[in-house]
């Protein structure tokens, strides 16, 4: 990681004045999109660009975009590097345990990967039940009749309270531009041949492997892994890897554990340090989530961008014990493309 490190500030700025700042002055100059007209081909998503290489490899580059209710809302200060070292992180703590596509961090925004055949599912562990958008096992339990995915959860629970175990909660990953994922049970995966009923066997142990080791490695940082999205994919040898991300603010829900009991014995929400502060503030803000024609963007203000930035800073260095370096210069994009170049040419490969 010397590449980048050296172009970083090193020491985390401790007065809270100076952090907010340096999120403030870089309001204009987040991470959005990317150009590299090198690549074989390329993809992006709502929070990714991806680019293909040569020799099965890809780059991803994790912007600044934030998504939620599946709206692409605006920009975080500084949150695409945060996701991206995290998920590196985690992808270290995941050797041994399952296969995943993740080689190397030649700068804090990129990750160098394998390519892979992305399974057209995403796998859902929830730990709580909880939730505020119409995917979640809070809405499920109030308006499907406790159903979700095929699956009945347990009467008489209330909200924030924890499942006796883990659940699995499949969705769909419709590539059609506009499309949203949707709840769909295994036997539904397997009888329309999205996935082999051996393949999703070892995706949910792959997925409760990772849950396990999750919950474990933030309870010794004080924290709750509430729930969390996986994504996988088949490599070109037909074996499953984990893919995208892993255990970050955006595909995971993290509360603050010294709090949890008191706040859920009082009817309260807990403290917590993920994407989902901002869901919550979006609602609160007047966007009503039944309302499809409605677009939550416009409450996403400077003042919710800073804070959330903050959060994401902060929770990247609860989990990781790791100072997070703010970059010396404010153009990130000329700095992320240089960098693919250099991949482009092997320099990093």
């Amino acid at each position: 990681m010397e590449n980048f490190l050296s172009t970083m500030q090193s020491t985390y700025p401790q007065n809270p004045s100076i952090m907010n700042d340096l999120i403030t002055s870089a309001l204009s100059s987040t991470v959005d999109k990317i150009d590299f007209p090198q690549a074989l081909s390329y993809h992006s998503g709502k929070v990714r660009e991806s680019f293909t290489l040569p020799n099965e490899k890809r780059a991803i580059v994790v912007s600044d975009r934030i998504s939620a209710f599946d709206f692409i809302l605006g920009t975080i200060p500084f949150k695409g590097q945060v996701l991206n070292r995290i998920a590196a992180w985690w992808f270290a703590q995941l050797d041994g345990v399952v296969n995943h596509h993740f080689i190397s961090m030649p700068d804090p925004n990129i990750s160098l990967v394998k390519n892979a055949k992305v399974l057209p599912i995403e796998i859902i562990v929830r730990g709580y039940l909880t939730g505020t958008t119409k995917t979640s096992s809070w809405y499920s339990y109030q308006n499907l009749d406790r159903k979700i995915c095929g699956l009945e959860m347990p009467a008489g629970m209330k909200k924030n309270q924890k499942f006796e175990a883990p659940i699995i909660t499949p969705t769909t990953k419709p590539t059609e531009p506009g499309a949203h994922d949707a709840p769909i049970s295994k036997e539904e995966i397997v009888e329309q041949g999205l996935v082999t009923s051996e393949m999703y066997a070892q995706v949910e142990e792959y997925a409760l492997k990772m849950f396990t080791l999750g919950q474990k490695v933030a309870a010794e940082r004080g924290l709750i892994l509430v729930d969390t999205k996986y994504e996988m994919g088949i490599d070109s040898e037909g074996n499953l890897m984990v893919i995208d991300e892993v255990h970050t603010p955006d595909s995971s829900r993290y509360w603050i554990a010294d709090s949890y009991e008191e706040r859920f014995s009082n009817n309260q929400e807990p403290d917590m340090l993920d994407k989902e502060f901002v869901r919550r503030m979006i609602v609160k803000a007047g966007y009503d989530v039944n309302d499809p024609d409605q677009d939550p963007g416009p409450f996403l203000t400077d003042t919710l961008r800073t804070v959330a930035a903050e959060k994401y800073i902060q929770l990247f260095e609860r989990m990781t014990g790791e100072s997070f370096s703010f970059p010396e210069t404010v153009n990130a994009k000329g700095r992320i493309e240089v960098v693919l170049q250099g991949i482009e040419s092997e320099k990093f490969a």
